[in-house]
């Protein structure tokens, strides 16, 4: 009889004791798998170009999908002029009729707010991807980031933008000398939502490509260009009166979030990562997904 409660007492242990060591591997599999995902990847062209076409389209349909508030989005205009009064900065409206009365300059101005946004945007995302892929990760989810964050200041905080307010004499440059690309007016004005004046994306946007040229770029000129666009993009975006001051502001504070975010999900900002990924073998998420096809 004893040697069978013996028995019995060594088999309960041999069955019980895979649970116990399942359970105590389990979170250090966990935690392996989330380090492997924040090490940067060489990226790959299919899946870049597929991310950023749908991120795009996502971001634009949630974007002309906040409702047009228009008293609300023109009384908010009212309080950020009155601000700006207040602190000595409203010289927006100065701005934009000075420029408009060059037309070489303000139409020149109009194609640069129309085009630029995208097509700089653009090309920085390939020089990071072509030349400095151990970065690229990084450097594409603090522009996500800062896209995302800015996606909830257009459905909290609608705005109008200058162009728009009532009784403050702004000129819509792009009405008046005709000139093509503007999604905010002419015959293209319903196809994007007008009252997302906050924050400023064109500033987000470009500051966020010439902090990176600047960060990034060895040659000094390359450098000085790359300070000087998000500088003349803020001129654009006030002379055209698309845009206020303290819009770019908010563009500004988006980007700091989308740096935040970054940092912390790399442990590095984008600019001190290795210019080459290290070899790191599958990517985690294929690994994983291919061990659950083997379970199957």
């Amino acid at each position: 009889m004893g040697e069978s409660s013996v028995k019995t007492l060594e088999t309960r242990t041999d069955v019980s004791s895979p649970v116990v060591v399942e359970t105590e591997t389990r979170p250090e599999s966990d935690r392996a798998l989330l380090t492997r995902l924040r090490v940067p990847r060489r990226p790959r062209i299919w899946f870049e170009i597929l991310l950023i076409a749908v991120s795009y389209w996502t971001y634009s349909l949630i974007r002309n999908a906040v409702p047009e508030q228009k008293s609300i989005a023109l009384a908010n205009a009212d309080w950020i002029w009155g601000v700006e009064k207040t602190l000595g900065i409203a010289v927006e409206q100065s701005v934009n009729h000075a420029v408009n009365s060059v037309t070489w300059l303000i139409v020149g101005m109009n194609y640069y707010y129309a085009t630029l946004h995208f097509v700089v945007t653009i090309g920085v995302l390939v020089w990071i991807y072509r030349f400095h892929p151990g970065r690229y990760a990084a450097t594409r989810l603090v522009l996500f980031a800062t896209t995302g964050v800015a996606l909830v200041g257009y459905y909290f905080y609608p705005l109008a933008p200058p162009r728009l307010m009532n009784g403050q004499n702004f000129i819509d440059t792009v009405l008046v000398h005709h000139t093509w690309g503007s999604m905010a007016s002419g015959n293209l004005k319903h196809m994007s939502n007008q009252y997302a004046a906050m924050p400023s994306m064109h500033i987000g946007w470009s500051l966020w490509c010439g902090l990176t040229i600047f960060a990034v770029a060895s040659a000094p000129w390359a450098r000085i260009l790359g300070l000087l666009y998000p500088t003349a993009t803020l001129v654009v975006i006030v002379a055209t009166a698309n845009h206020f001051w303290l819009d770019a502001v908010g563009g500004m504070i988006c980007l700091a979030f989308g740096y935040a975010v970054s940092r912390t999900w790399y442990g590095s900002m984008p600019h001190r990562l290795p210019r080459h990924p290290e070899h790191t073998g599958p990517h985690p998420a294929s690994d994983l997904l291919n061990r659950v096809r083997t379970r199957r």
